[in-house]
């Protein structure tokens, strides 16, 4: 009776703790090479009078290089600014560990696509930054409590909070703890 209270306790505890699989938008390998991006997640939402700002992150790897693919997305009724991506825009992400890891914009300037509908000025701005090696590593052992966004005119920074209940779609996120869950998807 004992041992079937233990491994009953041990299997609990095992898929409590269990990592869960990694879910993947695109995962291609032809004769060109591998392409692998992990499903888009939101990292932050700002609603403020009329103005919507949604900050999302997914992680690729192509050809073996992991990189975040950073998304912006403005929306208001009003004139939505440009915020530019060029060969000096940063990511910087402070741990709660007191480090602070940094990743480099690729060369592509991207200041961002207006769509306009009825109602709404939108804005989709992507970035694909790359992971330095130094610092890597860092992102598996603690969480991210600030993000700073350095765009060609701009800085922006973001309070990365441990649990995100959505606005737009009711989802719960867990945006400190993003890389420690899914850095492995790409490595």
């Amino acid at each position: 009776m004992k041992q079937l209270i233990t491994l009953t306790f041990f299997l609990l505890t095992f898929t409590a703790f269990a990592q869960k699989p990694c879910e993947y938008s695109a995962n291609v390998s032809d004769s060109i090479g591998t392409y692998k991006v992990t499903n888009e997640y939101m990292i932050s939402e700002k609603n403020f009078g009329g103005t919507s700002n949604y900050v999302f992150f997914s992680l690729a790897q192509t050809d073996g290089l992991p990189t975040l693919n950073l998304q912006l997305i403005q929306k208001s009724k009003d004139f939505v600014k440009a915020n530019c991506f060029d060969k000096n825009s940063k990511v910087f992400l402070q741990l709660q560990n007191g480090k602070i890891v940094t990743l480099i914009h690729i060369d592509q300037e991207n200041c961002g696509t207006l769509i306009r509908d009825k109602e709404y000025n939108n804005r989709v701005t992507t970035g694909i930054f790359m992971f330095m090696k130094d610092n890597f590593e860092e992102l598996k052992k603690s969480p991210v409590t600030i993000m700073r966004i350095k765009y060609l005119t701009d800085i922006e920074d973001y309070i990365v909070r441990s649990e995100l209940t959505s606005e737009m779609n009711k989802k719960v996120y867990h945006p400190d703890t993003y890389f420690m869950e899914n850095i492995r998807c790409v490595e």
